[in-house]
């Protein structure tokens, strides 16, 4: 792997219709890879639609590879169960931030490009990938594989300046 080109914040911010692996409820939490990276959000407490609002932030290398996520329910006494995974091809955020600095034009709130539900991710949605505040964002719900129900709402923020990695802080709304 090369050296880093620049940053991806990851903002896990909900879950809706997660399903139940307890007895009437769930304790999710959301594991994300990128590559050889990964973080971890808290453990919502008997929650089907949990809100984590959680920020982590993983440097981008070439080859960009395709960002992961893993949704568990939290058991005390026997391993951790499945609530699901997803994933999402990260070169249309990358090559749209490219093209916006090869470029150079953009006025904020300008849409950069849409990706549309495919077999390269699990967008439940389409989504659209934005020039806002000087950074490109791209809001998606995911849908959850191998599951009965289960999407997770991520904001993703790619920025060039590589800096130091973080995990896992709130986000204030």
């Amino acid at each position: 792997m090369g050296e880093p080109f620049g940053m991806l914040k990851v903002i896990v911010v909900q879950g809706k219709r997660l399903v139940v692996r307890d007895f009437k409820t769930s304790d999710p939490y959301v594991i994300v890879k990128l590559g050889d990276q990964r973080a971890k959000t808290k453990v919502i407490n008997s929650c089907l639609n949990p809100v984590w609002n959680e920020e982590m932030t993983f440097p981008l290398r070439e080859p960009v590879g395709n960002l992961k996520l893993e949704v568990f329910d939290k058991d005390r006494f026997k391993a951790d169960d499945k609530m699901g995974h997803a994933q999402l091809s990260l070169q249309p955020l990358v090559t749209a931030g490219r093209l916006r600095q090869i470029i150079g034009v953009a006025t904020d709130g300008s849409t950069l490009r849409k990706v549309t539900p495919n077999s390269d991710n699990c967008l439940a949605l389409e989504s659209s990938i934005d020039w806002v505040n000087g950074e490109v964002v791209q809001d998606v719900w995911l849908r959850l594989c191998e599951v009965e129900s289960g999407d997770i709402e991520l904001k993703l923020i790619l920025t060039n300046n590589p800096v130091a990695p973080s995990r896992s802080q709130n986000v204030q709304k």
